[in-house]
């Protein structure tokens, strides 16, 4: 069996682990004209003495309420403005997707919440290790339950009137919120999941990288791959230069781990799937004494109901964005949950996918997927679903409708009063009926007698 360090070592786990969490990619916020948007810093409290800073960005002018938006983070110690470092972003430049986004609709009229992680800084600084390190999901849940009740109350906010926005694995949190919130009318799950994580962790870390190998690699299809097909696959540009390959001699070879019987191939199923499948064990552990133990991931696994379970409770109009070359949560993820929402006929859901985008829908290809800024298109489409009368029309068609079923339930119970009534007067008139009847019978009978009697008079 191969040693943990020789699976350690393998250049292969820097591509894998990399990629393998439901974290954010960021974009690059885009430069706001001077006065366009106003914001409110703020502080959430957590509870158990635990806070996090928040901020509040909003339209600079305006009359009335702003329907008020909470943007949910995806996994991983992303801050309020989902900063992702110039050291892994596309161009060598620091992008900031939540912040992009929250500038952009608040631009467009409305309130929109982004906050910290707990025990995260801007920036993604750890400020503190032990509460990020021990956080669950369920506590993630409810913070992000916390952040709609601070958004609900902000002056110049439309309580009624609340969206969420998750993104990655926030679109596992926006839809539990929703079911028990119904303040909450949109929601919009941008790279949804369907599948618990679990499944999702195994398709990112085994499954992908062996389709991929057998479809994109293996260009003779004979199961084994050669450094040449891979060479050919990173000049492409679909292939990390860091994924299967070393060249520290001025050679390529192999990274350490991977060609196990030393034969100049590697095999999939025999010597690349094994591999990563130990890889999976390994980050996927339930062993606390493990150093590869997460207890978020833990808490991720034990849940019981799968998105794809759940999409079905949420009344709220419903938004899938879904880049088509992700790689993180599959495009497939996003056309099961348009699927169950079609099968169950929900009223209000719409799915949109983009053809060259990826997890930050930003361009990507094969598996390089360059953290980079949302496409603009993308966020007017974002911006148009949310703005579109349909929404409202909706709710107004909700309401109405709450209205007419309670009026024809008083008309249900007005009727059954009626004829309980009418039973009642009938009866009051057979009764009257009867009596009158009885009154007429009695005096025909007397003046019969007496009609009698006087006959007999007559005859004496």
């Amino acid at each position: 069996m191969r040693t943990l360090k020789k699976v350690t070592t393998a250049g292969i786990l820097v591509f894998v682990i990399l990629s393998f969490s439901l974290s954010l990619d960021s974009g690059h916020a885009q430069a706001v004209a001077e006065g366009t948007v106003a914001c409110r810093n703020l502080v959430i409290d957590l509870g158990d003495g635990l806070t996090t800073d928040a901020q509040l960005t909003f339209p600079a002018f305006g009359v009335g309420l702003f329907p008020g938006v909470l943007l949910v983070h995806g996994s991983g110690p992303t801050d309020m403005d989902e900063y992702i470092p110039p050291e892994v972003a596309a161009g060598g430049k620091a992008v900031r997707l939540f912040l992009q986004i929250a500038e952009y609709l608040s631009e467009r009229g409305f309130a929109v919440l982004r906050y910290n992680k707990r025990g995260v800084g801007l920036n993604g600084t750890l400020l503190d290790r032990n509460v990020y390190g021990n956080k669950t999901f369920q506590d993630l849940v409810r913070d992000a339950e916390k952040a709609v009740e601070v958004l609900r109350q902000q002056p110049g906010v439309d309580g009624t009137d609340l969206k969420i926005i998750g993104h990655s694995e926030g679109t596992l949190i926006a839809p539990r919120i929703a079911i028990k919130d119904p303040s909450i009318r949109n929601i919009v799950l941008m790279s949804a999941a369907a599948h618990s994580v679990y499944d999702i962790t195994y398709w990112q870390a085994v499954s992908r990288l062996i389709s991929f190998s057998e479809n994109v690699l293996d260009t003779n299809h004979d199961g084994l791959l050669s450094v040449q097909e891979v060479l050919e696959t990173q000049r492409r540009e679909e292939l990390p230069p860091q994924a299967f390959l070393q060249n520290g001699t001025g050679k390529y070879d192999w990274n350490p781990g991977l060609d196990a019987n030393k034969d100049g191939y590697l095999g999939i199923q025999g010597e690349l799937k094994p591999l990563l499948i130990q890889i999976f064990n390994l980050m996927t552990t339930s062993d606390p004494k493990s150093r590869f133990y997460d207890r978020w991931l833990q808490s991720q696994l034990a849940l019981k109901d799968t998105n794809l379970a759940l999409i079905g409770n949420v009344s709220a109009s419903i938004l899938i964005l879904q880049g088509e070359r992700d790689i993180q949560t599959p495009v497939e993820e996003a056309f099961l949950l348009e699927q169950r929402l079609t099968e169950i006929r929900h009223p209000d859901h719409t799915l949109i996918t983009y053809p060259s985008l990826g997890h930050s829908f930003y361009p990507a290809k094969g598996l390089i997927q360059p953290l980079g800024p949302i496409q603009n298109h993308v966020l007017s489409d974002l911006a148009a679903w949310l703005k579109d009368p349909a929404r409202k029309v909706r709710y107004k068609t909700n309401e109405l409708e709450s209205q007419v079923k309670g009026l024809e339930r008083r008309n249900r119970e007005l009727q059954l009063a009626l004829d309980s009534s009418t039973n009642v007067a009938y009866i009051a008139i057979g009764i009257a009926i009867i009596a009158v009847a009885g009154v007429a019978f009695m005096a025909f009978r007397r003046r019969q007698s007496l009609a009698l009697r006087a006959n007999e008079t007559r005859q004496q």
